[in-house]
């Protein structure tokens, strides 16, 4: 873990000369921040990070002579570091793709930065500072990967006292590989919809979507307007909507304010959910900085709900499920694999 206080030392891969100028500048700008060295393509990029052992790598996912994907992996073999992947693609299918870099090592996927005459440039920058500052205190990087493939623990008992209707996932930074642990190891025929809010870099919702689906084996979309969601589904909320389930069970997504500063946020979600389905419902608040969902899982707890944190052990970022532990807002706190084998044997019935 980078000691509070000292500068973080970071290596730019990126085989863009305008690309690597444009993250120099905005990385450099800031006092938290050195840029020690760069690379432009995956082999120089192996090299620099054993080289100049970096706190954080920002990689970008198309370079020649070895793609970001075989670099990460080569650098987390040989020199593990805190790597960020970065891509210019919003196409559905480039962004599931590199979510690929997830299970290669990388601790997190960002939008790369438009120029500065661009209308997104501010907010495109904070959330790079953001990430970089937030990743140079991970104290281990994290490969969940390899865990999506083994069976599922027995876990706790754990009795349904009233018929489970929805699963209310929340996660952010770290999130998504989480995700895909917990959805690979439900059991076919699943008996409750999955609705899960992510935070994500906008243009991202429905690529990750894509390759959760891929990856699992588990359906899962970008949730609609009005659909009824349906048992045996995962539904990912969309950009820039908070999501919400209504008293008539139908997902709503609606133009409001951001919630501790997201949209879509977990505190909006759980709190539809604890308003109108908390008897019949499971709340999960995984990976994440911040608070978002901590004091919304008290309320679903209170109401009625059963209420699940993701262990501290296996969470890239503990902010959200250690708040909600700090405010009594847990009956269970588990590690992804046991997530997924409680809510088997809570949906075990219906299925």
């Amino acid at each position: 873990m980078n000691p509070a206080g000292s500068v973080i030392r970071v290596l730019v891969v990126d085989d863009s000369a305008s690309s690597r100028e444009l993250l120099v500048g905005m990385l450099d700008a800031d006092p938290r921040v050195q840029v020690v060295g760069v690379a432009a393509d995956g082999e120089a990029g192996v090299a620099a990070a054993d080289r100049l052992r970096p706190d954080v790598i920002t990689m970008d996912i198309h370079l020649p002579k070895l793609d970001g994907f075989g670099a990460t992996r080569r650098i987390m073999e040989t020199c593990p570091t805190r790597v960020v992947m970065v891509t210019a693609s919003f196409m559905p299918d480039e962004v599931a793709a590199s979510f690929q870099a997830l299970e290669a090592g990388a601790l997190t996927v960002l939008a790369k930065p438009p120029g500065p005459g661009h209308p997104a440039f501010a907010t495109a920058r904070d959330d790079l500072l953001r990430t970089v500052a937030l990743m140079a205190e991970v104290p281990v990087v994290r490969r969940w990967r390899a865990a999506a493939g083994r069976v599922a623990r027995a876990g706790p008992p754990m009795v349904a006292q009233r018929e489970v209707r929805i699963v209310a996932i929340g996660a952010s930074t770290g999130g998504p590989l989480v995700l895909q642990v917990i959805l690979s190891q439900l059991r076919p025929g699943f008996g409750a919809p999955v609705l899960i809010v992510q935070h994500i870099s906008t243009g991202f919702a429905e690529g990750m979507g894509q390759w959760l689906a891929e990856s699992t084996g588990f359906p899962v979309r970008v949730a609609r307007h009005g659909e009824c969601p349906q048992a045996g589904q995962a539904y990912v909320a969309p950009d820039d909507a908070q999501m919400k389930v209504q008293a008539d069970g139908l997902i709503a997504l609606v133009d409001e304010p951001a919630d501790y500063g997201y949209r879509p946020s977990v505190g909006v979600l759980f709190r539809s959910v604890a308003e109108h389905h908390a008897q019949r419902a499971v709340g999960v608040l995984l990976t994440g900085m911040g608070q978002d969902g901590a004091a919304e899982l008290k309320v679903l707890r209170d109401a009625g709900a059963l209420t699940i944190v993701q262990d501290s052990e296996s969470a890239a970022i503990y902010g959200m499920p250690g708040e909600a532990l700090r405010l009594n807002a847990a009956t269970h706190v588990l590690s992804p694999p046991d997530i997924a084998a409680a809510l088997n044997r809570l949906l075990e019935r219906r299925s």
